[in-house]
């Protein structure tokens, strides 16, 4: 199962411009690293400072992130970043929605990402309330909803949407066709 990071670094007062070249050479010189599956920069982050960054990259796998954040080209790149960038970077795992419909080079148009969701939600919804239904039913009605949810919420992000994803990867992927 691919593994995806965001990383949001701050660059410094007047290095804007040469941190997102040097950004750009590394995220194509990071291919190199057999694990990496994806890389991109993201420069205008919604709600964030000005001289925020944003960074996405995908791996193959735990243990091809690990090797990549071992590498010396990381460690290179970490200590040039560092003269052009303020405080330590934040990494982040995505691992819920935000990462279900990423792969690198290419975005569904949403409406696939809506029936692919829906695809996920209805069976489940219809399991659960099928298992559940008839246990949970005679508790409070805000009490029923935050159950199921909880339990929608669950099985969507650790079981349910990984496998849609998998299985539907084709056709989601698929180019347009005009």
């Amino acid at each position: 199962m691919p593994i995806h990071i965001a990383i949001t670094r701050r660059m410094l007062p007047g290095k804007e411009d040469e941190f997102k070249k040097a950004l750009r050479r590394f995220l194509g010189e990071s291919f190199i690293h057999g694990g990496v599956q994806g890389a991109g920069m993201i420069t205008t982050m919604p709600g964030a400072h000005e001289r925020d960054i944003g960074i996405l990259r995908t791996f193959a796998d735990e243990a091809e992130r690990a090797a990549f954040y071992e590498s010396d080209l990381y460690k290179d790149w970490e200590n040039y970043a560092a003269t052009l960038t303020e405080g330590v970077p934040e990494h982040r795992e995505l691992t819920g929605l935000e990462a279900w419909f990423r792969t690198p080079g290419v975005t569904p148009p949403r409406w696939k990402m809506a029936i692919a969701t829906f695809v996920g939600v209805y069976p489940t919804s219809l399991l659960l309330t099928y298992f559940l239904g008839s246990t949970i039913h005679p508790l409070p009605l805000p009490l029923k909803a935050m159950i199921m949810a909880g339990l929608m919420v669950l099985m969507l992000t650790w079981l349910v949407m990984p496998l849609v994803i998998k299985f539907m990867k084709p056709w989601l992927h698929k180019p347009q066709q005009n």
